[in-house]
């Protein structure tokens, strides 16, 4: 197919992913006005003019359609890649939703607004445009196959075990590319000399860009072994003379890290496997938010956090809160604050809490199903111990024996704890009896640590209080 045709085909799909979102948008937020508007009076249809939801539609597509085309989230490739779709739509939404609101409280429009018309719209909304787009992807996936109009074709160089390897490993239809042409370089015994090995590469290199440019692919991938730099920079410099994409060798370290990117440090160039926990610039905002929240947080709940201290010391004998040496930030130790659950046992030896535990309170067992004995922690923000979002910091036992048993499990530690985080609102939480439920547990604080947004923090607090998953295994 000519390059052309299949770049219109390609555009022609992104522009559709585009739309899909943009039509969504307008059509949930004019739907929810007319059904609003119908209820109130008496079925009448609603005039346009009078849609404050289609306004407020058209205000969050400025925030989301660019977003979205900044991140190339319409691109084929991001369609085909691992990254949570679904997770992105939602985070997107509440981040829209949240700009939206701020702007309406600082100009004074809010009011102008039908708060239960808003309100449906932001319920409803959420889920419907997390579907489209779910569906969106799974039609582009299914789609795109070798054969498919806006395949990517590909041109294979390497040596004959590199070439065997890279389709041993790769399912080359199901990644959406079509190989157009492999070109093998062959291998030289040293023994004849430098010389003429580097000759012979160079006229497997000269027949192999005569291919590439007779075939004209979109990419060419160059499969040479990293261990092998000079023939990699023979490569290079051979196929940058041609107008195709070149990409050196895909192999396990990508496949382990599917976001690689060249970054700099300084005048350093690398591949960035792991970003730094936080920015300068981050840190600050994560403190001003988590600081500003629980100052608000400890005023407003301050007759709960006496009420709740009644009843503990009605309910059993010993004090009100519980503190337990945790580790924090960079493995260093703190006391984290609770609400007393438990039977209080002098010198009694660390023991999990467990269902139908014993030791747990008539109070306690309501406080730990309903997360309430995690509020004192409150005063942990406040004293820089920990955030409000973050993984949770388990007793110093269970740190030093899981550290041992769980790979990464020590780089929890690379940001402050948490009071909620993205493990528990996911429902890891609870007795973790086994090293793969604590596994599940790590891999979801890492995901946190390297997805981590000011938005992704908000989206988290919100699910800890309304999402039943954050109160699954709580006992």
């Amino acid at each position: 197919m000519p390059r052309r045709r299949r770049a219109a085909v390609r555009l022609g799909i992104s522009t559709s992913l585009f739309l899909a979102d943009l039509v969504t948008i307008l059509a949930v937020g004019l739907a929810v006005d007319a059904a609003y508007y119908a209820y109130i009076s008496d079925g009448d249809l609603i005039p346009l003019s009078r849609s404050m939801n289609l306004q407020t539609a058209a205000f969050l597509s400025l925030i989301i359609l660019p977003t979205k085309l900044a991140r190339g989230e319409y691109g084929i490739e991001h369609c085909l890649s691992r990254t949570p779709h679904l997770r992105r739509t939602a985070t997107l939404w509440l981040m829209a939703w949240a700009v939206a609101l701020l702007i309406g409280f600082a100009t004074k429009t809010s009011h102008d607004f039908s708060r239960v018309a808003s309100a449906a719209f932001f319920v409803v909304g959420l889920p419907v445009t997390i579907l489209v787009r779910g569906v969106m992807v799974t039609l582009v996936r299914r789609g795109s196959t070798a054969n498919s109009a806006s395949a990517s074709r590909i041109h294979l160089v390497g040596y004959e075990e590199d070439i065997t390897n890279f389709y041993a490993n790769n399912d080359v239809e199901a990644l959406g590319l079509r190989v157009v042409g492999t070109s093998y370089l062959r291998r030289f015994d040293a023994s004849a000399g430098s010389s003429s090995a580097e000759a012979l590469l160079a006229e497997d290199l000269d027949l192999a860009v005569s291919v590439v440019r007779f075939l004209r692919p979109d990419d060419v991938f160059v499969l040479v072994p990293w261990s092998e730099p000079a023939d990699i920079e023979r490569c290079i410099d051979a196929f940058l003379r041609v107008p195709a994409a070149l990409h050196l060798r895909p192999g396990t370290m990508m496949d382990r890290f599917p976001d690689l990117q060249v970054a700099r440090v300084g005048r350093l160039s690398g591949l960035n496997i792991g970003r730094r926990p936080l920015s300068s610039g981050e840190i600050l905002l994560k403190r001003a938010f988590d600081v500003t929240l629980a100052g608000i947080g400890l005023m407003l709940l301050a007759p709960l956090f006496v009420t709740l201290a009644v009843l503990i010391k009605l309910d059993s004998p010993g004090p009100v809160f519980f503190r337990q040496r945790r580790y924090g930030f960079n493995q260093e130790a703190f006391g984290v604050f609770k609400f007393r659950s438990m039977k209080a046992v002098p010198d009694a030896p660390f023991r999990q809490a467990s269902r139908n535990d014993d030791r747990i309170t008539r109070v306690g067992a309501l406080l730990r199903r309903t997360n309430l004995d995690e509020l004192p922690q409150l005063i942990n923000v406040i004293l820089g111990d920990m955030s409000l979002v973050g993984p949770r910091p388990h007793a110093l036992a269970h740190d030093r024996s899981f550290e041992r048993r769980i790979a990464l499990y020590a780089r929890r530690h690379n940001v402050k704890p948490g009071i909620t985080g993205w493990a528990q609102v996911n429902g890891f939480r609870g007795e973790t009896l086994t090293d793969a439920a604590m596994e599940a547990r790590v891999q979801a604080d890492l995901h946190y640590i390297d997805n981590w947004s000011i938005w992704l923090d908000m989206t988290i607090i919100l699910q800890t209080i309304v999402s039943p998953r954050a109160y699954r295994n709580a006992f």
